[in-house]
């Protein structure tokens, strides 16, 4: 399936989540008062109820009541911590603790069904300019604006990153190679023609990249290396046809 290098309507997730909404843990859960309106528990009329039995049974309704509230904050506030801990600190994209754990699930699911799967690796060029120039606060408005470039131009099933420094990975799910060098382009394109506007000035940066689809039963350290290398000779390739010093590593 070919990966259109127009923006889709649903953008594309940082991190993976297990979907909660409309779930029944999502959903609040009843009011006592609501609990208190049941006219039979366990199958035995209210009726036959002493007034001491009902009052301990709806005493005992109110706690469970109470319970199941706490636990829905509690799993609020968890998903909301599991969320930070996977965001990365500057910009709207995974950190890299978080990628590579996305890239191991994805990974494992494109063995299991014989699916062909990517990463992208991308170095961007110029940000140091960017830093001596105008300061690291409009370096910083660049990586966000290069993590948003990227987020609003894949899928929603794909996982952005940011690995460190200037450099960004994005996992391709359900891509092949030629995919995944068409969409490597078009986002290093992508990055190249939408720069960052910095008190009133263009900050323009350019990407090295490489697409890299793992093998079945490889690991995510020997896949990014991999990624990370076919990065690097397409920077080499970039600087020799542009006459530049090749970089060192």
């Amino acid at each position: 399936m070919a990966i259109a290098p127009t923006r889709p309507s649903g953008g594309a997730r940082a991190v993976r989540g297990k979907p909660v909404t409309g779930s029944r843990e999502s959903r609040r859960p009843r009011s006592a008062r609501s609990v208190a309106d049941v006219t039979t528990v366990m199958g035995v009329p209210e009726a036959e109820f002493t007034p001491k039995v009902r009052a301990a049974i709806m005493e005992l309704m109110e706690e469970v009541d109470r319970l199941r509230q706490e636990l829905h904050r509690t799993r609020t506030r968890l998903a909301k911590i599991e969320e930070i801990a996977d965001q990365d600190a500057l910009v709207p994209a995974a950190n890299r603790r978080a990628f590579v754990r996305e890239m191991a699930r994805i990974m494992a699911f494109a063995a299991r069904y014989d699916s062909p799967g990517a990463i992208l690796y991308f170095d961007l060029n110029g940000l140091k300019s960017v830093n001596d120039n105008f300061g690291h606060a409009a370096g910083d408005a660049a990586l966000r604006n290069v993590a948003r470039i990227l987020a609003d131009n894949v899928r929603e099933s794909d996982v952005v990153g940011r690995l460190g420094g200037d450099e960004f990975g994005v996992i391709l799910a359900r891509s092949d190679r030629a995919e995944a060098e068409e969409k490597a382009k078009y986002l290093a394109e992508a990055i190249a023609t939408n720069p960052t506007l910095w008190e009133g000035k263009e900050l323009p940066l350019t990407a090295a990249y490489g697409a890299y689809c793992f093998e079945p039963g490889e690991d995510t350290d020997s896949a990014l290396a991999n990624a990370d290398k076919a990065m690097y000779e397409n920077k080499k390739q970039t600087k020799r046809a542009n006459g530049e010093p090749l970089p060192t590593r």
